[in-house]
C-alpha cells in the first residue's frame, strides 16, 4: 500500500494494492495491523457506515465535539470529491482544507483523524460511500462547517450541490471558532 501525506497533519491518502486481471480485481480495504503501521493510528474502529447518493449531493462538513470520529473513507461505487478541514482553533493549520478524488476506479482511501470536519460531493451519476469510524455517532454532539465558507475557500467540483436542510444551516469557520 502507498501512503501519501497531505497538507494537514495526520490526514492521509491511502492507495491500497489492487490485484486485477481480465476477470476483475481484488483489493484488501482494511487490515488492522497493516493500517496501524501505515497511518500511525491504532484507534479501534467501532462503527461502519454506507451511504448512497446521486450526482451533486454534498454531505458535510461534519465533526463531533466531545466524541470526535476518525474516519477511513472510500468510494465503493462511482466517484466523489472528499474533503477534510482543520477546525481546531488552537492548530496552526486551522481553516486549511485538503481534498481528494475517491472512486471505484482509483480505489483510493482517505484517512481523516479525529477532530477534522469531513464531507464529500458526488461527481458521478451515483456513488456508494463507505467509512469506518473510531467512535460512535452522537447526533447531539455533532458540529460542522458550512460547505462554501469563503474563509476556508474549498474548491468544489460542483457549483450548486444538493444539501440537506441541516447542512445548509451549518456555521462558518469564524462562528465555529467561538463555539468550541
Amino acid at each position: 500500500m502507498n501512503v501519501i501525506e497531505t497538507a494537514l497533519p495526520g490526514v492521509l491518502i491511502i492507495e491500497p494494492r489492487v490485484h486485477g486481471d481480465t476477470r476483475g480485481f481484488f483489493v484488501e480495504t482494511f487490515q488492522a495491523e497493516r493500517y496501524s503501521k501505515a497511518t500511525g493510528n491504532d484507534l479501534p474502529f467501532v462503527q461502519d457506515n454506507h451511504s448512497r447518493s446521486v450526482r451533486g449531493v454534498l454531505r458535510g462538513l461534519h465533526a463531533q465535539r466531545e466524541h470526535p470520529q476518525g474516519k477511513l473513507v472510500r468510494c465503493a461505487r462511482g466517484e466523489v470529491f472528499d474533503v477534510a478541514v482543520d477546525i481546531d482553533p488552537e492548530s496552526p493549520s486551522f481553516g486549511i482544507w485538503v481534498g481528494v478524488t475517491l472512486s471505484d476506479q482509483n480505489h483510493r482511501q482517505f484517512w481523516v483523524p479525529p477532530g477534522y470536519a469531513h464531507g464529500f460531493v458526488v461527481i458521478s451519476e451515483i456513488a456508494d460511500f463507505e467509512y469506518k469510524c473510531t467512535d460512535t455517532y452522537y447526533p447531539e454532539d455533532e458540529i460542522g462547517l458550512i460547505w462554501n465558507d469563503p474563509e476556508v475557500g474549498i474548491v468544489w467540483p460542483i457549483a450548486e450541490p444538493t444539501l440537506s436542510a441541516k447542512d445548509l444551516k451549518l456555521p462558518r469557520l469564524a462562528e465555529l471558532k467561538h463555539k468550541q
